[in-house]
């Protein structure tokens, strides 16, 4: 039972971290559900590219508010802020990586887990046309 309720939990957070990705204007969302392979390091990656690196602290702070707003949790470890190219929000069930375009395609995480489940997450289209 309790595993169901977790991996409902990490489904639940991987959407909040992708509407925190989007508030920002986040490009190139895709989330790997890692759920079925063996030896994962959590339930899902959702990965964003930014286009700068104020950017990028634009979209983690984002996601951040999202998460604690509305699920209560704090990341359990973040990494990459001082470097400015890519910050990791990690919240154990869901990895959330920010890339700067050319280090996303440098990590190429998609292509290390390319046996995960990936879903490509629309971009929204502008909410008002002139």
């Amino acid at each position: 039972m309790k595993s169901t309720s977790v991996r409902q939990d990490s489904d639940k957070l991987a959407e909040v971290v992708v509407r925190g990705m989007q508030e920002k204007k986040a490009s190139d969302i895709v989330v790997l559900n890692l759920k079925e392979l063996k030896n994962a390091v959590a339930d899902y990656f959702v990965i964003c590219s930014a286009s700068s690196d104020t950017q990028i602290e634009a979209i983690a702070r984002s996601v951040e508010e999202e998460v604690e707003k509305l699920t209560g949790q704090n990341p359990w470890q973040t990494e990459g802020r001082t470097n400015r190219e890519w910050v990791l929000l990690d919240y154990v069930d869901v990895v959330v990586h920010v890339f700067l375009r050319d280090r996303r395609q440098f990590y190429a995480l998609e292509e290390l887990w390319g046996d995960a489940d990936i879903t490509h997450v629309e971009e929204e289209a502008s909410a008002t046309a002139n």
